[in-house]
């Protein structure tokens, strides 16, 4: 097995702990590649570009956090293998293990005891002037919202070429299952388990309480729009990464991604265990 290693250099220990997961790969006997960002941080000569894993490695380990995790999706394109991330810290909603866990993370990776947790990505295009201007991949959610102004906004969401609404907010949420822990779950919006077939459209900050989160089947098309002639440019952001501006004519296409994303799982490890630990649910004594 030959494992690509991506590491965050802007998060506190990302050093140490690529230092330490090396070491434990190593013991194993399984075989490690650098992307050339984190051979960059090593001080170390070479590494692979991030684009070139998918026909070098067999696995990703992904060093930093959640958003780390986020930003990686988009570096390594269409990579059809299982992505393990190693939170610096505590146990995040995308990440595998701590750094803490590394020993047992190695050993995983060494028998074969772990799983994969099969993830919807989102495809959106932007388009202008009648064409598509440009495609983005997303994790968790695509956001439409509120740029220059500190008005609410109005925006228009099709489904299927119908319309859904004309919602006055500070702007929409389009989240996977994934995503619904993340800014949709700040915006009022429900938990819905990995393995759900479905989109959700969360609404930011709406102007009337009737205008609720919806759950929508993911073989969908969803499209959405600027409803506010001469207003200030809308702001279209992915995974609170990438980010465009919306003027007025323009749309935004979103469907279900053909490729997919695979995280890795250590045994005893699941979405309902990380609930329980990230909002603190102790059940019923």
């Amino acid at each position: 097995m030959i494992v690509g290693i991506l590491a965050n250099p802007h998060k506190p220990g990302s050093l140490p702990t690529l230092a330490a997961l090396r070491h434990e790969l190593t013991a194993q006997g399984i075989n490690w590649l650098l992307d050339e960002q984190t051979a960059g941080l090593a001080g170390e000569p070479g590494g692979v570009p991030t684009g070139e894993f998918a026909a070098r490695v067999d696995l990703a380990a992904v060093i930093g956090g959640d958003g780390t995790m986020l930003h990686a999706v988009s570096q390594l394109g269409a990579f059809d293998k299982p992505v393990a991330g190693i939170n610096i810290g505590t146990l995040g909603f995308l990440t595998s293990c701590t750094d803490a866990e590394l020993p047992a993370f190695a050993r995983a990776l060494s028998t074969g005891s772990f799983s994969t947790s099969r993830r919807t990505l989102l495809a959106a295009t932007v388009h202008r002037s009648g064409r598509p201007l440009e495609h983005f991949v997303a994790l968790n959610e695509i956001t439409l919202a509120r740029g220059e102004t500190g008005r609410l906004v109005t925006l228009r969401a099709n489904v299927n070429g119908e319309l859904l609404n004309e919602y006055r907010a500070d702007g929409l949420i389009v989240a996977t299952p994934t995503g619904s822990t993340a800014y949709s779950l700040a915006a009022g919006g429900p938990l819905i388990a990995p393995g759900a077939e479905v989109f959700l459209i969360t609404p930011i900050c709406p102007h009337s309480l009737s205008q609720r989160a919806l759950v929508l089947p993911d073989d969908c098309t969803i499209e959405l729009s600027s409803e506010d002639p001469g207003r200030a440019p809308m702001l279209f952001t992915v995974d609170g990464r990438d980010s465009v501006r919306i003027h007025e004519g323009d749309h935004i296409e979103v469907r279900k991604c053909p490729r997919t994303l695979d995280l890795l799982r250590l045994e005893g490890a699941s979405f309902y265990a990380a609930l329980r630990q990230k909002l603190g649910w102790q059940g019923v004594r």
